[in-house]
């Protein structure tokens, strides 16, 4: 999009004659993805972030639709087994969703594009996942697709929000293959505003909402500082695993399906509401207590993992797969 060479003293003087603001919109409408650093309160004011404001964290719909077989109930010890999942997702969100969902017994299939790979984070995301590929814009990849998702419980996505619309693919043929579908989405700017289809990523909702602006600020430093950990993913991700959980419950008692929609912004409202945290806390030191007693078996060699996150009481988390690389399995149930 600059027209310059592809290194970072020559972009950098590139960039250096651009308003932020109008450089963050040429590079989108190229097809790219960027964000302007903005304060809170500018995000505040702009349209984008006032729609954001304006929506739940979790948007929940109970679906208008037929009951769907539903053969599930939760068992003592492994209260997912039997749930199958379809998981559309990439780093870093929605694939936290899944493997949440995984690690309670969920049956999860991962379906990527051909081509597709995020080396740098498949061994954390796989876990416990059959990680299958297939083209939906190929009519035998659309056909596959819906033999697969008719026998779905929940399907979660994390593209684009109008994505699997321009597939032909969007909520009333999903439901209609699929009466009874928790249909979990989630993406980058939100679901209403002028930026509701717009491409994203946690650093880069850090860049709009006004987070990496209060970490340069509070550090001290002269550049945008987002937080140390992709933190908007790894909450909405959990936010989603939660929403599926009820979903299944409201299905279950109910008989019928839902729709939910989360996203980075919105949850980035929820963290830049919250009180501030301090930032002179002396973490502890790494100790083994930390990682999981039992090496994992990946393709890359074996592993020790860090334990989860996030626990139910009573319940434990495990993952009855190691984690696998993207393709490796077939697009099947």
């Amino acid at each position: 999009m600059l027209g310059v060479a592809a290194d970072r003293e020559t972009v950098a003087r590139a960039v250096a004659t651009w308003r932020a603001d109008e450089l963050e919109a040429a590079v989108v409408a190229a097809g790219g993805c960027a964000a302007a650093m903005r304060a809170a309160a500018d995000w505040a004011a702009h349209p984008q972030g006032a729609a954001v404001a304006a929506e739940p964290l979790i948007a929940w719909t109970d679906a208008v639709d037929a009951p769907g077989a539903m053969g599930w109930s939760p068992a003592a010890g492994r209260p997912l087994a039997g749930v199958r999942v379809l998981d559309l997702t990439r780093v870093l969100a929605g694939p936290v969703a899944t493997r949440f969902l995984a690690g309670y017994g969920a049956d999860v299939l991962r379906l990527d594009p051909p081509g597709w790979d995020e080396p740098a984070v498949t061994p954390d995301v796989t876990l416990g996942k059959r990680c299958a590929r297939l083209d939906l814009r190929a009519a035998d990849g659309r056909r596959c697709f819906e033999v697969l998702l008719a026998r779905a419980d929940v399907l979660v996505h994390g593209y684009r929000s109008d994505a699997l619309d321009r597939l032909g693919l969007d909520e009333a043929w999903r439901r209609a293959v699929r009466p009874g579908l928790v249909d979990v989405a989630l993406d980058a700017y939100g679901w209403t505003g002028p930026w509701r289809a717009r491409r994203g990523f946690d650093s880069l909702v850090q860049m709009s909402a006004g987070i990496a602006h209060a970490g340069m600020v509070r550090t001290g430093r002269d550049r945008p500082t987002p937080l140390p950990v992709q933190a908007l993913d790894h909450a909405t991700g959990y936010l989603a695993a939660a929403a599926a959980l009820r979903g299944l419950r409201v299905r279950r008692d109910e008989g019928h399906g839902a729709t939910v929609r989360l996203s980075l912004a919105r949850t980035g409202a929820l963290l830049v509401d919250g009180p501030a945290g301090r930032l002179d806390v002396d973490l502890a030191p790494p100790a083994d207590a930390d990682w999981s007693p039992v090496p994992e078996r990946t393709a890359w060699g074996d592993v020790r993992r860090l334990r989860p996150a996030v626990s139910v009481a009573g319940v434990p988390q495990w993952w009855d797969r190691p984690a696998s690389p993207l393709g490796s399995h077939d697009a099947a149930w």
